[in-house]
């Protein structure tokens, strides 16, 4: 009896690996890996997005910048670089819904503070009254982490071609002339290629729980690609 099982301890060994790499894809096929959708301007709903992007399926990427923070720092695309953030767009003398969209990303930064590789940009949308001293003022009383949280004024025309062109997020066809206005309760999560990988009610405590649900499963798809 020995001797039979000592002939056949090698397929055996060999039978119980191959059961093991079975039942695991088997396990695997029926819990698949989460992952996010990459949103493209074709995707998003067209009130959203500039004309002329309407019918673009692919490789659409947040397109480079240059604005000042609340510090008088300039912040480009280089700040963001290999990083996943969370954009929008706001302005401090707003009383309907920025105040609850702050209070929510800042709930958010709570959240992932102890994660290098996530930050958040919140874009003034009247840059002109949203001065850097301003901003510093906002971002005191509000409770900003500078390392973590860039609040950002400048350009208004560029400002509103992010809003448009490269985040798709509002609704109107601004190109930042002087009494046009944005304003969109959206917040918007990019990941390191600069990529769009989801929208979120940023006035809404729900989203923001898959606000933090989605960010984690971004920050696993990088941890396990």
């Amino acid at each position: 009896m020995r001797a039979f099982f000592a002939k056949y301890k090698f397929f055996a060994v060999v039978l119980l690996v191959i059961s093991a790499i079975v039942i695991s894809l088997f396990y695997n096929a029926l819990n698949p890996e989460e992952r996010l959708p990459v949103y493209q301007p074709s995707m998003v709903s067209q009130e959203l997005v500039d004309s002329a992007l309407h019918y673009k399926k692919k490789y659409h990427t947040i397109a480079d910048f240059e604005l000042v923070n609340q510090n008088g720092k300039t912040i480009t695309q280089q700040d963001y670089k290999d990083k996943i953030y969370v954009a929008d767009f706001f302005f401090t003398t707003c009383l309907t819904i920025c105040p609850i969209m702050t209070k929510n990303m800042a709930a958010v930064q709570e959240e992932i503070a102890s994660y290098p590789d996530v930050m958040l940009l919140s874009h003034s949308v009247t840059p002109q009254i949203d001065t850097v001293a301003q901003l510093r003022r906002y971002a005191d009383e509000k409770g900003v982490l500078d390392e973590k949280w860039n609040l950002v004024t400048g350009d208004k025309a560029q400002i509103y071609e992010l809003a448009r062109k490269s985040y798709l997020a509002v609704k109107t066809d601004g190109n930042g002339g002087e009494f046009d206005m944005v304003h969109t309760e959206n917040f918007i999560l990019v990941d390191k290629e600069r990529r769009i990988r989801g929208y979120y009610d940023g006035t809404n405590i729900e989203e923001m729980e898959k606000l933090l649900s989605d960010i984690a499963i971004l920050r696993n798809s990088y941890d396990n690609p």
